[in-house]
């Protein structure tokens, strides 16, 4: 038996049923929309990135916070409060700091840092209510010793070593392991540590 031939006219695209080349024509569409793009996270814009502490300080363990400034006031733990917003630059900025004071003190003290959005508006509760020491900007940090005494309050891009001078204080002990003159620098997505000396 001989081989069927087929006329070439039918393998010339023209010859394709036009159901078929609007069913590939979606296909590519659609894989087209569903294709990665670049991620548009920006450091310096007050746009909404996601979690700032994951993105812009690589550590995304410090949301939410282990425990509330009320447990750590009862339990006499120094505290670092910080007020922030996740589509804020200078927040974005920050998040760094207090991600190195993680490194830094994080088994001597509580990081409790707090996004300013639900406080909005609430009624201050007191001493153990983050609201009483919220004075409406962002990022602003709050240091407290043991006793719940405020060491430090400010507001604006504090740095680490002015942070560490007052939680040494608070706690009467050196940052874990020595604190190393360091300049940590945000990158978006990656963190990165300039250690300088030894």
């Amino acid at each position: 038996m001989a081989p069927t031939r087929f006329p070439l006219r039918l393998l010339r695209p023209t010859a394709f049923p036009s159901l078929i080349r609007r069913s590939l024509a979606l296909l590519v569409a659609l894989l087209l929309l569903v294709a990665p793009r670049p991620a548009l996270a920006s450091l310096t814009t007050n746009s909404y990135d996601g979690n700032i502490y994951a993105l812009y300080a690589g550590n995304g363990s410090l949301v939410p916070p282990r425990s509330t400034l009320a447990q750590a006031r009862a339990d006499h733990r120094p505290v670092v409060l910080v007020f922030y917003l996740d589509d804020s630059a200078d927040s974005k900025q920050f998040a760094p700091v207090l991600s190195e004071l993680q490194r830094l003190w994080g088994r001597n003290v509580e990081l409790i840092p707090l996004t300013t959005d639900p406080l909005q508006g609430l009624e201050d509760q007191g001493p153990d209510d983050p609201v009483h020491y919220w004075n409406g900007t962002i990022p602003q940090v709050v240091v407290f010793d043991g006793e719940g005494k405020v060491l430090l309050d400010a507001n604006g891009q504090v740095n680490t070593t002015t942070i560490s001078t007052v939680l040494t204080e608070a706690t009467g002990l050196e940052p874990a392991g020595g604190e190393r003159a360091t300049s940590t620098r945000s990158f978006n997505e990656l963190n990165s540590e300039v250690v300088s000396g030894s």
